[in-house]
């Protein structure tokens, strides 16, 4: 399944809103499932989050390892099917992320609002309020889309 989506987007791509729309649904449940699991392993989240701190990191190394750290938390869920999914669009995701950074005038003031806004996310999982963490993850990436000027008229 990931191969598939790998080639739909190399081949045509997918609408950005559909994109956004997707992750909404998926990264919302998710982080919504890893905050009623008690047994969810956040291992390799904080690793990668402890990694985003670096204040050196260029936007685009920043962006994969945020990237990253979205793809850790769908791993840690235990889903082959959304981790596929999730692999899948990675590259989709991270092409518009990636494009939107050029459009953030004070990097540095997002990059740190990012950071900010992943560890409240993981910090509403390992409090297990599935809730608060998925509203969480819904206004983080429509934030980054909103703020990036990718999505005209929100998600």
């Amino acid at each position: 399944m990931a191969a598939l989506l790998r080639l739909q987007v190399a081949a045509q791509g997918f609408p950005l809103a559909d994109v956004v729309q997707t992750r909404l649904v998926l990264e919302g449940a998710v982080v919504a499932a890893l905050g009623a699991d008690p047994r969810r392993d956040l291992a390799a989240a904080r690793s990668v989050l402890d990694a985003m701190d670096d204040d050196a990191l260029t936007p685009s190394e920043f962006l994969a390892l945020d990237a990253s750290l979205h793809y850790a938390l769908a791993e840690a869920a235990g889903n082959t099917v959304i981790t596929a999914t999730m692999a899948g669009l990675r590259t989709a995701i991270e092409s518009y992320v990636v494009e939107g950074a050029g459009r953030i005038a004070r990097w540095d003031a997002m990059a740190s609002r990012l950071r900010a806004e992943h560890r409240a996310i993981v910090a509403a999982i390992e409090q297990g309020d599935g809730a608060k963490a998925q509203a969480l993850v819904v206004s983080h990436i429509t934030g980054y889309y909103t703020a990036a000027g990718l999505v005209p008229g929100g998600a």
